[in-house]
């Protein structure tokens, strides 16, 4: 099923459950609502609904009629609007101030010329004795200016009915849309018949692009078009399809919403479709849990125990018995792109097919010793990617082809692995999070990684890790502890990239270093020696100082430096008269 297609079946089962605003209408924020007698005359000052206190006030939400997408043209929404376009006042300069309020006094005087309805008589009369000098001369708010403003009768204002709210302009509403546009056609999206959208709703929300917003479809050039067709004609959606997937995706996309998560730079937005609504509720909660977009110290024993038997690599039978088969589930990744936004990644599959992939990754990721978050969130595994671990460092793509990966169990990017190795190289941290990511990408490519200690190993990567980080414990014992800069810090990069270049000079360091040892701690020194002695057997040295390692290698090389080093640092392994001078990373 196509995008726009599944995003259409959502917004009918949300519409059903009136979670979404009704064909023709969209929430937008209202500041103030005017109040007018029959006769259209203002009866008080305009009501400030705005939230919150001090200079923090939020406009809330209301359904109104569908907002226009005015791009950089003049266009008057219907029966609310701004202050510049209703009143003809504005905060700021105005350039287009009187061409907009005749924008809105035009359209409204002729849609509303032949209305015998109270309300909308009303507000016919206060457009045409309206002039933007009363703004002044009534002693209207100077913070109401630019801000939305909707219309109400005095008399029925406490009742909270709204004129865009009454029968009679909801009729004539339903109707300017009709009339508005009577080309149809064959909608691409849904396969009936119907007027056809020209221009579709912005969607907003996305991490950043343009705060007005931006465009899935979109054709505004004469190079995007074809066989003479403009707009929305060169891709047919229909007005309701159009309207659909814009509300649908807008309302995934608010920052409160439980559909959304951010990727690295991809907005990402989820839904599944089940028969049952609890059953597709239940499959978004528990995808959530997956990307660990769910603050853990606030759940329920519940979503513990469902993470902890995740990460036991239990089969999803067992995680989620009572789910039924056929819950089809969508992830849909967006970038911005100017003005318009790029679709990164795009899937479709069962539910338990997804969640098994993601079981199958929690598994590839498994290392000990472990990291110290339960469920790390793929933000928290992609800050590890950064300069300096802040998220605008990302690189663009990755989070979308890692996340891509994941879902449809094919072998990780490579970029994450060269990523992983640079940065191992430029901070020298080789943490749990990063050599479990380094973990994953090998098991994905069809490696055997040791998810533990592995004393058999044999590989030239894994063992100059081991060497490495045993020269670098045998440093630190024999200077105390008091080392301003490990081997660690001086040798990481050359030493698991060029090993031949540099690990002939470590060896001499660590024999001056146990002598060093042997003067107050004999025993300990004998200890570290031998641990030394068993990694040479396990390769000769000629083979073991290789001039270059491969990218694979040096990803190994790192897991055999983060299991030798807390294997050393673990007290069981210490005798109870040395006790360790750092603790385990």
């Amino acid at each position: 099923m196509s995008i726009l297609a599944s995003l259409n079946r959502a917004y009918g089962r949300m519409a059903d459950r009136c979670e979404v605003a009704p064909f023709g209408y969209s929430p937008e924020k209202i500041g103030f609502v005017v109040l007018l007698n029959d006769d259209g005359a203002p009866s008080a000052k305009p009501v400030d609904i705005r939230e919150g206190g001090g200079k923090k006030l939020t406009a809330p939400l209301r359904i109104v009629p569908q907002a226009l997408k005015r791009a950089s043209g003049i266009a008057s929404n219907f029966l609310w609007d701004k202050t510049a376009y209703v009143l003809g006042v504005t905060a700021g300069e105005g350039r287009r101030l009187v061409a907009e309020h005749k924008a809105f006094r035009d359209r409204h005087i002729d849609s509303l010329r032949d209305s015998k309805d109270d309300g909308l008589v009303a507000l016919r009369r206060f457009i045409e004795s309206w002039t933007p000098d009363q703004f002044e001369t009534l002693g209207w708010p100077e913070d109401m200016k630019d801000q939305n403003v909707v219309f109400a009768l005095a008399s029925e204002y406490r009742r909270g009915i709204m004129i865009h709210e009454r029968p009679a302009a909801r009729e004539l509403w339903s109707r300017l849309k009709v009339e508005g546009n009577q080309e149809t056609t064959i909608c691409l999206v849904t396969g009936e018949i119907g007027p056809i959208a020209r221009l579709h709703a912005s969607i907003k929300g996305v991490w950043g692009a343009q705060s007005s917003g931006g465009s899935i479809v979109s054709f505004n050039k004469d190079a995007f078009a074809s066989y003479g067709h403009e707009q929305g004609d060169n891709a047919p959606v229909s007005e309701a399809a159009a309207f659909a997937y814009t509300t649908v995706l807008n309302r995934f996309l608010e920052k409160d919403s439980r559909h959304r998560i951010q990727i690295g730079d991809a907005s990402t937005v989820f839904w599944a479709d089940a028969s049952d609504f609890k059953d597709a509720e239940e499959a978004e909660s528990g995808f959530m849990a997956l990307l660990g977009g769910i603050d853990e110290t606030v759940q329920s024993g519940k979503i513990r125990t469902v993470l902890e038997k995740i990460h036991a690599g239990r089969p999803f039978a067992e995680i989620k018995p009572d789910l039924p088969d056929g819950v089809r589930f969508y992830v849909l990744g967006l970038a911005p792109n100017a003005a318009r936004l790029s679709v990164r990644f795009w899937i479709e599959d069962d539910f338990g097919e997804i969640a098994k992939r993601f079981i199958a990754h929690f598994e590839a990721m498994r290392i000990e010793p472990p990291p110290n978050e339960l469920n790390p969130s793929m933000w928290r595994c992609l800050i590890e990617t950064a300069v300096l671990r802040k998220s605008e460092n990302i690189p663009p793509q990755l989070a979308g082809d890692w996340l891509r990966s994941i879902l449809t169990g094919r072998p990780y990017p490579q970029t994450l692995l060269a990523t992983l190795l640079m940065r191992l190289r430029a901070d020298k941290d080789v943490n749990s999070l990063r050599v479990a990511m380094l973990k994953a990408v090998l098991v994905r490519r069809l490696m055997e990684v040791p998810m533990s200690l592995d004393l058999d190993n044999a590989d030239p990567g894994y063992l100059l890790g081991r060497l490495f980080a045993t020269f670098e414990y045998v440093q630190t014992q024999a200077m105390g502890g008091k080392v301003n800069a490990t081997i660690r810090d001086q040798y990481y990069g050359t030493a698991s990239a060029t090993p031949r270049a540099v690990f002939p000079a470590l060896l001499r360091k660590a024999t001056h270093h146990l002598a060093r040892l042997r003067k107050d701690k004999a025993g300990w020194a004998v200890v570290l020696d031998r641990k030394i002695g068993e990694i040479f057997e396990r390769a000769e040295a000629e083979k073991l100082f290789v001039p270059t390692l491969t990218m694979k290698r040096q990803a190994l090389f790192a897991v055999g430096y983060y299991h030798q080093r807390n294997d050393l640092y673990r007290a069981k392994d210490t005798p109870t008269s040395v006790q360790p001078q750092e603790q385990t990373p």
